[in-house]
């Protein structure tokens, strides 16, 4: 199957799927912009999740994960500007009061609603403004562009898209800029698709697509209390239940990857500050894990992110973090390479035109690959640069 991205699909391209956002006041940075949305499916839905890792997590992953426990659900409310992390007793019985509120508004059980906060951690929320946000919430089938917005944070772009998959559709929305490290980055994502979805092949398929996409971006290093992706399928669309084995099983898989690692990749992409979208390959890994770390410790390494803001084509940067990881290597095996262009292969560097190299890095993606002559593994992730501008913004976040 071939799949094509239509970067102006949105998490209600599906059917049966309504959304909308409103301006609540919450987030104070820009008035009139969205920071309250709800996304809702009009049929009974089966639900699947992955969560932060971090034992200091927002209140509404509680929330979620007790909600995820049944396999069902139908609607996420989700608010922007103020994490309700770190907000004790109070935070918790805020986050099942806005679940509350938002399930009245819907005409749902409360058990059937996700609930999401994102921004500034340490804050209660308003609740105040939380209700009457979400009472001004309108919900449409065309809203899962406003809800996409209401989401975002220091985001400058939203991240949207839907892809087919024989007669279904797939469709979802992320945000992301700042904090990004996954570990289950501040992130979000929320998935939805038209297709009647087993729970348990629901649940397989969507923490290994996070571990081939959003599992696989770096910002900065820095995991957050809030990250949730969640995806629900109502099968609105007709058919038998998808499920290993069965017709279109393997084209939702496909459908689902191509989703997550597009939004993954717009996360990395309006990274704070960034100028430039960084992939970086491994290959040649003993394990998959060997992979998948190497390219995490490249795309955290302060000194390779500023050399390609830079267009600075210093491999030795990205010959220094293979040489402290703790992957296995063979040493004359590894080789190096910049945008295409083979800087170092056999414990040399090979002869290269610096200022080619260094025109190729100023485009608007730059592409890392290295390999490793330990095994037959890989993994690809993504990050971006390191500019001043990500110091300014993070310098007077608060302030």
């Amino acid at each position: 199957m071939t799949v094509t991205i239509d970067p102006t699909g949105s998490a209600t391209s599906p059917a049966g799927y309504r959304a909308g956002a409103a301006y609540a006041g919450i987030k104070t940075y820009g008035a009139g912009k969205l920071d309250l949305g709800i996304l809702v499916s009009d049929h009974p839905a089966t639900a699947a999740g992955v969560f932060t890792r971090s034992r200091l997590h927002a209140a509404t992953i509680d929330v979620s994960r007790e909600r995820l426990e049944g396999g069902q659900g139908r609607a996420v409310v989700v608010n922007s500007g103020n994490a309700n992390a770190s907000t004790g007793e109070r935070g918790l019985q805020d986050a099942c009061r806005m679940a509350e509120i938002a399930a009245t508004k819907t005409g749902l059980s409360t058990d059937a609603m996700f609930v999401n906060s994102t921004g500034v951690i340490g804050h209660h929320l308003p609740m105040d403004k939380i209700e009457a946000g979400i009472e001004a919430v309108e919900l449409s089938a065309n809203g899962g562009d406003d809800f996409a917005r209401a989401i975002l944070t220091t985001d400058l772009v939203p991240k949207h898209c839907s892809v087919r998959f024989g007669p279904y559709t797939l469709g979802g929305c992320a945000k992301g800029s700042g904090m990004i490290h996954p570990n289950m980055a501040t992130m979000l994502a929320y998935l939805t698709t038209d297709a009647p979805i087993d729970r348990e092949a629901l649940q397989t398929a969507l923490s290994e697509a996070t571990d081939r996409s959003f599992n696989l971006i770096t910002v900065d290093g820095d995991t957050s209390p809030s990250d949730t992706v969640l995806l629900f399928a109502n099968g609105a669309a007709g058919g038998d239940a998808i499920m290993p084995g069965s017709e279109h099983y393997d084209a939702f898989r496909e459908a689902l990857d191509a989703v997550c690692i597009f939004l993954a990749k717009a996360i990395a992409r309006d990274g704070e500050g960034a100028t430039r979208l960084i992939e970086i390959t491994v290959n040649g890994a003993a394990s998959e894990a060997d992979a998948r770390r190497l390219v995490r410790d490249i795309g955290t390494s302060p000194l390779v992110k500023t050399a390609v803001h830079g267009a600075d084509p210093n491999w030795g940067r990205v010959a220094g973090v293979i040489g402290r990881s703790e992957v296995a290597i063979v040493e004359e095996a590894v080789t190096i390479a910049v945008c295409g262009h083979r800087l170092f292969e056999r414990t040399v560097p090979i002869p290269y035109e610096e200022a080619e190299v260094s025109r190729a890095m100023s485009g608007e993606e730059v592409t890392i690959e290295v390999s490793l002559g330990a095994g037959e593994a890989s993994a690809t992730g993504w990050t971006c640069d390191l500019t001043a501008e990500y110091i300014r913004i993070n310098a007077d976040y608060t302030t």
